[in-house]
Order: C-alpha cells, then structure tokens, then sequence
C-alpha cells in the first residue's frame, strides 16, 4: 500500500492555498521527425513511443486517493481505466512562433489544473516553432514526485537513440490496473502504522541520549532555517497570486565548471553567484538599496539514497545560504557564497517534513504562514538531469529548462538543470509582482559573461 509520505503530503496543500503544485519541464525539440508529408503532426507516433515506455513509469497510471477520515493518508491506486490520449496532446502554435509565444502557451497551459480524477501529469506538443522544432511542455504534481524523481520519471519515457522505437525498444508489457485497498484493508493499515509510529515515540524516550544526539545534529540545519535571522524586507517577498512570468537563461555547463575550478568553487556555487547578480539588478532597478544587503536563498538538498534514475517521491532537506547582494565584485561575491556553502555543507539536513512538520496540522498552519514568512526570500533549485541526449518517437531534445512552483510570499523561483552539456535555468515569477523578470535574466547573463572572460582570453 503506496502512501504518500510527510512531504509529499505537504505539497497537496499548495493548492488548497492558491499555489498549484507542480513541476515539469520545457523542452524544444528537433520537429523534422515528428512532422508527416501532408506537413500533418505525428501525434499518434509519440503516443505509441511513450506508451512503448510508459511501464518504466508506473506512478503515471495511478491516481491520488483521499480515504475519509479515520482510514490513514493519501495513497496511489492504479486507474480502472486509462487512456494516453488524456495526457500527451497538441497545443498548436501559430507558425511561426518564437520563444515568447511558446512560453506564454505553457502558462496558458499551466493554468488549467490537473484533473484529480486521472494520473496527475500531463505531456502537450507545441508545434509551430521557427526552424521546425517543436515544444514539449511537460508537467506533474509535486506530490508524485521532487526534481530529481521528476527527471527520472519523465527521463524513462524518452529513448537513448533516435532509432530506439524501431529497433531496440521491447513492446510495452501489458498493463492490468489492480485493484484499490477495501475499506477494512485501510483501516487495518492505519492502525498499523499509527501502532508504529506510537512504537517509535516511545523508544525515543526511553533512550534520550540517543534521541539528544540526533537533536543536536540536525540543529544547525533547523537553525539556518528559523533561528539564524530574518529575511531582510525587499519587494522580492509579496503575496503571490495564480499567474506567472517566465523567462529562460542558457549556458553550458563546462563553463560553470571552469569558472569554479578556477575560483576553488563548486558548480552550484557559480549558479548562485550568477543568481545573486541577477537579484542585485534586479533590486537596484526597482531603485531599492543593496549596501550590505544578504538576501536568504532555500535550496533543495535531494536525500535519495539510491540511483538518481530511480528516485521516487520526495525525499528533500534543504539549506539556506545568505547571498551577498550589496557586493559588487562577480569574482568576489562567487569567493564569499563559497565559503558559505563549504561551512553549511557540513551540517546534517534533515527531511523538510520531519520533526514537528510531519503532522498535517502544522503543515497546514505553515501554509496559512507561508504568505506573511520572513525566513526567505528565494527559492533556488539546483537538479542534474540527463548528461547524453535523448530522443521521443525519433527527435531529439535539443534543450530542457526545468519548471518550478513559487509559493507564499516568494515572488520569484528559479530551476536550474543540466542537460547533455547545457546548464538551463528559468525564472518562474509571480505576473504581477515581477513585471520586469527581464532585469533579473539579463544579470544572471551577464554574471556568467563576466566570470568567463578571464578564463577565455589568454594571458598577455
């Protein structure tokens, strides 16, 4: 029996909360595979050429079951019926569309709320670019998964090799839905695990040493969260509404590794100097001070302890790095992130469900809080993703940003992915708050440029 754990729980109350749940990916895609002669899209072949893998990932044939009250969590159920037809469609642009169009059809797209009653993801072609590539806008609900069991679950339905589909792909074993869990299956499961969870209360206190010992490690994490200090006040941190802006920032990633092989950093230690840099603009644009401002970024720190292809769920802590906004040295400010991250790293991260938020109601009142937070100012998303190019139904991937949920009083969120050499990032800000999302993208741009310069040009 397939319960939701704590934190793939606390991800179905964003939406009771205004702030849909869900993650995926933008993709472009080479469109000359995917086009008949009569210039017609060949949706039917991609159907059959994720329906080929579709086995790979069984989560996309269940569904999100709510039991009443007294029969235990959430849990997945196979659907009695499923249809592929439902889930990966064509959303046509007008040709020929550029990168703007695409990105406001996602957000069109975006908008529209997964429907409870199927498997809750969704995979829309978007035909009609310039250059004959095609955009593939691929979301799910947070609660099936986090970024790195996002990338394996969506990954497993794409091929290695433009030919996979004729020549190396099995057929697709035949799929019989089980059947769901009766009324007294349920309910002897929740007295089992509540039994459990009472048996795991009790050996804590009665081995406080042992219980001490664990406090203490997964302190220095709790602290960065509530205790170290408060989120200075900027416009960054706003109640959020339901619409969004999106933007799209490319780069590669063996620059980002040249530039933190040179300054003693880490890869993601450059990602946050350039989104610091992009943050300063951004705030000295909308003509606020930065002095010596530090603003707070919450990043993800996956927990998966098998391989990256085969996560499931969510299993995330996360650490806090204070990102030095008021300096305005690039090389400067990536030295000072750095031994930020170095120091915090050290540190154990707990689950961000565990401890007193594996309870529904304090999830709940956290929801209720987040809007009014002063803890952090962004969210940062760092996720590695396939490192070979892939395929779907013959075309190549030629770019994948990720896609990522902003909630609360964070106005602005950014993904960032690796994919085949590429380091993509987006920027998912609120429509509202954000209107000048450009400001931001162009400093993290110029961020990279300006830390790359001294690696590309030869010494004199």
């Amino acid at each position: 029996m397939e319960r939701l754990g704590a934190q793939d729980l606390a991800t179905l109350w964003w939406d009771d909360f205004g702030w849909p749940g869900d993650i995926g990916a933008f993709v472009f895609l080479d469109g000359t595979a995917l086009v008949d002669r009569d210039g017609r899209f060949r949706i039917e072949a991609v159907r059959r050429a994720v329906e080929s893998r579709l086995h790979l990932s069984p989560r996309f044939r269940q569904l999100l079951y709510r039991p009443r009250f007294g029969f235990g969590w959430p849990l997945w159920v196979d659907a009695a019926s499923f249809d592929l037809a439902d889930h990966v469609r064509v959303f046509p642009l007008t040709a020929p569309a550029d990168q703007a169009q695409l990105l406001l059809a996602c957000e069109q797209l975006r908008r529209r709320r997964l429907d409870p009653s199927r498997p809750r993801w969704e995979a829309w072609l978007l035909p009609g670019l310039a250059q004959g590539r095609v955009g593939l806008f691929l979301r799910m609900h947070h609660a099936m998964a986090d970024g790195v069991a996002g990338v394996a679950a969506f990954g497993a339905l794409f091929d290695l090799a433009a030919d996979a589909p004729a020549l190396t792909s099995p057929a697709a074993p035949p799929w019989t839905p089980a059947p769901g869990p009766s009324a007294h299956e349920l309910l002897a499961d929740n007295v089992h695990r509540r039994v459990q969870g009472l048996g795991r209360a009790l050996s804590s206190l009665a081995e406080p040493a042992g219980t001490l010992r664990r406090a203490r490690r997964t302190w220095p994490a709790w602290r960065e969260a509530f205790a170290e200090q408060r989120a200075p006040r900027t416009s960054l941190n706003r109640p959020i509404g339901p619409d969004r802006r999106l933007a799209l920032i490319r780069t590669r990633l063996e620059l980002a590794k040249k530039i933190a092989h040179a300054h003693g950093a880490k890869v993601n230690d450059v990602v946050l100097a350039a989104i610091a840099a992009g943050l300063r603009d951004l705030l000295l644009g909308r003509g606020e001070p930065v002095g010596d401002l530090a603003l707070r970024a919450m990043v993800p720190v996956s927990l998966h302890s098998g391989q990256p292809g085969q996560a499931d769920g969510n299993q995330d802590g996360w650490m806090v790095v204070p990102l030095p906004i008021g300096e305005p040295s690039h090389a400067r400010r990536l030295e000072l992130i750095t031994a930020e991250t170095a120091e915090r790293k050290k540190n154990a991260r707990p689950q961000i469900t565990s401890g007193i938020f594996r309870f529904t109601l304090a999830q709940r009142a956290l929801c209720r809080h987040l809007p009014r937070q002063r803890y952090m100012n962004i969210s940062l998303s760092n996720v590695p993703g396939p490192p070979v190019p892939l395929y779907l139904a013959g075309a190549p991937l030629l770019e994948v940003f990720p896609m990522v949920p902003i909630t609360g009083n964070m106005t602005l969120g950014v993904g960032v992915m690796s994919y085949a050499g590429q380091l993509n990032f987006t920027a998912v800000a609120d429509r509202d708050s954000c209107p000048d999302i450009e400001v931001f993208t162009h400093g993290v741009q110029n961020a990279f440029d300006e830390l790359t310069r001294p690696i590309l040009t030869p010494a004199s």
